[in-house]
């Protein structure tokens, strides 16, 4: 579970569990510190982490000394109501004030405690923000991409891919390939299998054009069962070869219901004064004959109905 995901005043009180003393503070700083305070004094300190592990020892008064924690605690570091750390005190010189000594040690520990919890806070403060931070640029990318991707395939949903389409046009770039590409008898799955069936044809012949296309080929689902792609600056023989392969992709897919199959139309923008959502249309046209001859082939129809006896 992420940081923003927990409330921020609960995720304050327990997250300093996972603190050490090394978490929140400048070690260097606070032996130097507390070697001050054991000279000025006449002290000898240590400074254990909350299992009673030795940090900063400052004499040797401690030598073979074993902190007890839970019965013998000494003073308590605590930060946001929990100890990390116990600081232990011997009193070298009977002539020094104890009363003068406790109330510099006493506030010794309620400064360290402030220190603590304020780069506790910082810390976790910083934390969470870069969280809430990231959730949103996240947030920000899925909208984008809602906007601009068809949610069942991945492709450009057909807004986008008719934007796409009118950049190109004003960019007067020639030639372009434009291909129109329809799943053939879509219909038939849908009433003989229902709708998540049909749903994962479209994605399964929408995977097949995604896989087979090349970096810069532009592909959009442009109504339910159809496709457009766009192949700027097409090669020779590009968009055939593609079209080829993608339908030798489908014809070939193995699956237990569903026979995947795709007719494809196309055509090239080779004026700029053309528009490529005339193109499209005229690619349209290419298909359709195109589909007479792919479901009239032999064994095609045995193959679409192959699901219905499985």
């Amino acid at each position: 579970m992420g940081y923003a995901e927990i409330p921020y005043d609960r995720r304050i009180k327990e997250n300093i569990r996972n603190y050490t003393l090394i978490n929140l503070y400048d070690m260097d700083i606070i032996k130097k510190y507390l070697n001050n305070l054991a000279e000025i004094l006449e002290l000898n300190l240590l400074l254990t982490d909350r299992h009673g592990e030795k940090e900063i020892v400052v004499g040797d008064s401690f030598v073979g000394f074993h902190p007890d924690v839970v019965n013998e605690p000494g003073r308590k570091l605590r930060v946001q109501n929990y100890t990390i750390g116990h600081l232990y005190v011997k009193q070298l010189s009977e002539s020094r004030d104890k009363a003068l000594i406790n109330e510099m040690v006493d506030g010794t520990m309620k400064l360290l405690d402030r220190l603590g919890e304020e780069a506790y806070l910082h810390r976790e403060s910083s934390i969470y923000l870069e969280e809430l931070e990231k959730q949103l640029e996240d947030k920000k990318h899925k909208i984008t991409q809602n906007e601009r991707e068809d949610i069942l395939t991945g492709v450009f949903n057909k807004i986008f891919f008719e934007n796409r389409m009118k950049a190109i046009d004003r960019s007067e770039v020639v030639p372009v390939a434009v291909i129109n590409v329809n799943i053939n008898d879509w219909k038939f799955a849908n009433d003989h299998f229902g709708d998540d069936e049909s749903d994962r044809l479209i994605k399964i012949v929408a995977d097949i054009l995604k896989e087979e296309a090349k970096q810069y080929f532009i592909l959009g689902r442009v109504d339910g069962d159809a496709f457009g792609v766009l192949i700027p600056m097409a090669e020779d023989g590009e968009a055939e070869s593609y079209a080829a392969r993608v339908q030798e992709r489908c014809n070939t897919y193995e699956d237990p219901v569903l026979a995947p199959s795709v007719a494809a139309g196309i055509v090239y923008k080779t004026n700029i004064e053309e528009t490529l959502e005339e193109r499209l249309s005229d690619a349209e046209y290419e298909m359709f004959n195109n589909k007479f001859e792919v479901k009239n082939a032999p064994g095609y129809k045995e193959r679409l109905t192959r699901g219905i006896h499985n």
